[in-house]
């Protein structure tokens, strides 16, 4: 579960109450709408499908593979297939690889979707060790799935030219100095991220 609207909310009234930069972003912008995912190793599996492909192609394989093995598409039953039946289902085998990862990890009990590390940057740590998933996908589903507040994804690309927008630099800020904008948000940096992306898509700001 992310964060819900009533977080967001609080979260980036919190920030704008000691950033007139953010405080006119948001009058301009108006307040952005949660953004939510399933917590659990179906979303993260879902992730790596979704990789480096169009959403239609994505949806695709998702659905082939739960005709293979149904809709939870458990990990154990993932594994017990072949190459052949998880590249019929639409997965090259360099994303065979991310998932076998995956499911190799949930199996092994090594990484728990219930029960990560409270310390967000020790859960980062862990979900990085599935191949195929960098840092910024580890931070998305932390922030769209457990709702984790203070997550922020400062590698985003749309993020960046949105902080850039938002703080009033001339160019899109690079990912460590997007990050050390962010500080100024803790430990509202989930809420101020979910702005970004949606105050991305406002001309006006």
């Amino acid at each position: 579960m992310g964060l819900t609207a009533d977080q967001i909310r609080s979260g980036l009234d919190a920030i704008a109450a000691d950033d007139p930069r953010m405080a006119r972003a948001l009058a301009v912008a108006g307040y952005p709408e949660p953004r939510i995912r399933e917590r659990g190793y179906r979303t993260m599996l879902r992730t790596i499908v979704g990789q480096q492909v169009s959403v239609a192609s994505a949806d695709s394989v998702w659905r082939k593979l739960e005709v293979e093995l149904g809709e939870d598409i458990p990990a154990v039953d993932l594994l017990g297939r072949d190459f052949d039946a998880l590249r019929a289902c639409g997965l090259s085998r360099q994303k065979q690889g991310y998932v076998r990862s995956l499911c190799e990890l949930v199996e092994a009990r090594e990484i728990d979707f219930e029960n990560l590390p409270a310390d967000d940057e020790e859960a980062i740590a862990l979900l990085t060790r599935i191949k195929g998933i960098g840092r910024w996908s580890a931070e998305i589903y932390l922030l769209f799935a457990e709702g984790r507040p203070n997550i922020w994804p400062a590698g985003d690309l749309a993020v960046q030219k949105a902080v850039g927008r938002i703080v009033g630099l001339d160019e899109a800020p690079g990912e460590k100095e997007t990050r050390a904008i962010g500080e100024d948000w803790r430990p509202h940096r989930g809420a101020a991220a979910i702005f970004t992306w949606h105050a991305y898509y406002v001309p006006t700001l």
